[in-house]
């Protein structure tokens, strides 16, 4: 009798053990961007971020941040290295792999949100309820805009609709190409990062690029001439971005660990970061009027003429998204009831 109640103590003392360590377990996350490590997303997001769950963790949750493609590959892969496994946290933009992310894209569109702080918790509403079938494999942390899309340029001077026909200007995603071509441009698309070299090199004469992205690839040095659109008027584009874990990953944690997480995921956690890079904007015009540039913006006609010219794009991809089976008309009218419900 003795015998069977000195196993019995011995299992439950192993198993309490085995629970303590669990709960005790240190947890590191490799998380993998695709620009420098004072981009917004590192120094007012990552940084921070990764603090706040050490500090809620006792230290138990730690992370390891690899700026600029530091883990190998290329930005749109790292969708799938957050799938795959190959880093636990990513950041990008997911539709830089084209038409994968279709009914996302929506928010791609030309003239959708006026900011960030609003088009960024409706992007994350919107995936909830409609898309997250193209995010399978991944625990999705965050989904936001930029601060919004203008056109910079090189050497020539753009103020209206005449005066981009023919130029070769970069584009970050197929809708923001699909936009360009409408207004007569000739769409080159690509990455960030392949920006300046492009644009200094005359592969490109211009790029659609927000002002957040300007400080990180030294862009006001090279664009001399900066269009932006109506203030306080919707962007004239956008670009989405995920932060997604690796599911796997996620699932591995203890209970305790993964409600952190998710106390510090979702739609606010959103809302944050499109703030965060909407306060960019100033510095990045700040950037550019000390390298000397040149601003323009579309007066309230010319502005017109542009919405005028690309809503084809809109109707393009309505049709698209209908031909794969979903309500294109239905899912670009909750978009645009979404950005407005958060003031858009």
């Amino acid at each position: 009798m003795k015998a069977v109640k000195l196993i019995a103590w011995s299992i439950g003392a192993a198993l309490a053990l085995a629970t303590y360590a669990a709960s005790a377990q240190e947890v590191v996350l490799r998380i993998h961007h695709f620009l420098p490590p004072q981009a917004t997303i590192q120094a007012q997001f990552f940084t921070p971020w990764c603090d706040k769950l050490g500090k809620e963790s006792g230290g138990r949750i730690k992370c390891q941040i690899y700026p600029a493609m530091q883990l190998g590959g290329t930005p749109p892969q790292l969708f799938d290295q957050a799938r795959d496994g190959v880093a636990d946290i990513i950041w990008t933009v997911p539709t830089y792999q084209a038409g994968r992310f279709l009914k996302s894209e929506v928010f791609e569109l030309p003239f959708m949100a006026k900011n960030s702080e609003a088009g960024s918790p409706a992007l994350w509403d919107y995936v909830q309820k409609n898309s997250l079938d193209e995010f399978k494999g991944v625990k999705l942390i965050a989904m936001h805009l930029h601060d919004g899309a203008l056109l910079h340029f090189a050497n020539k001077e753009v103020k209206s609709i005449d005066d981009i026909r023919g130029l070769k200007v970069r584009s970050p995603t197929r809708i923001g190409a699909k936009f360009l071509a409408a207004v007569g441009a000739a769409p080159v698309q690509m990455p960030l990062p392949q920006v300046p070299e492009s644009m200094s090199k005359g592969v490109i004469d211009g790029a659609m690029v927000p002002w957040e992205g300007v400080p990180p690839i030294k862009l006001q040095e090279i664009a001399k001439y900066h269009l932006d659109n109506s203030p306080g008027a919707p962007r004239m584009s956008n670009t989405i971005f995920v932060v997604a874990m690796n599911q796997a990953k996620y699932d591995s944690l203890p209970a305790d660990l993964k409600k952190i997480i998710d106390a510090n995921s979702g739609l606010e956690v959103s809302k944050m970061i499109g703030k965060a890079f909407d306060g960019t904007t100033e510095a990045g015009k700040k950037l550019a009027a000390a390298n000397n540039g040149v601003f323009d913006v579309l007066s309230g006609a010319e502005y017109d003429r542009w919405e005028k010219a690309t809503a084809g794009v809109v109707k393009e991809w309505i049709g698209d998204v209908a031909a794969k089976g979903s309500n294109g008309q239905g899912l670009y009218d909750e978009a645009k009831t979404l950005i407005k419900k958060y003031g858009g």
